[in-house]
């Protein structure tokens, strides 16, 4: 059960909306495919921390996924880092009123939720 919320939380991470003036948008993952084609080039591109700890919260996520029981601290610590940006775009879409950005962040939001009440309910 842990690996399959863990692969929810992952999958559901790279599904943030993002919107930004003038006329630009993306999901998460389209965005992560531009930075890392863009890091071959110019490394610092990536030096922002709203790129590097969701980054570094996936690929943590990832890690835990090939574990045989992934870690809980190893977990709550992706889904920290993660989550500080799907937060993040929540706060913004109930802030601006926008619907897909809310809806975006919402999945995120649910199964973290999930992911920490089966990992921590039974200490």
């Amino acid at each position: 059960m842990k690996k399959l919320l863990n692969s929810l939380l992952l999958l559901s991470s790279f599904f943030g909306y993002l919107e930004w003036p003038p006329d630009n948008h993306g999901f998460i993952f389209q965005l992560e495919a531009e930075i890392l084609q863009l890091v071959k080039t110019n490394a610092s591109s990536m030096a922002h921390p709203f790129i590097i700890l969701p980054f570094i919260g996936q690929v943590l996520l990832l890690i835990s996924l090939f574990q045989s029981s992934p870690n809980r601290w190893l977990t709550l610590t992706g889904m920290l880092c993660t989550g500080l940006l799907m937060i993040l775009l929540f706060v913004i879409g109930l802030l601006s009123a926008h619907a897909v950005i809310i809806a975006s962040a919402l999945p995120y939001i649910l199964i973290s939720f999930f992911v920490v009440r089966f990992n921590f309910s039974r200490l």
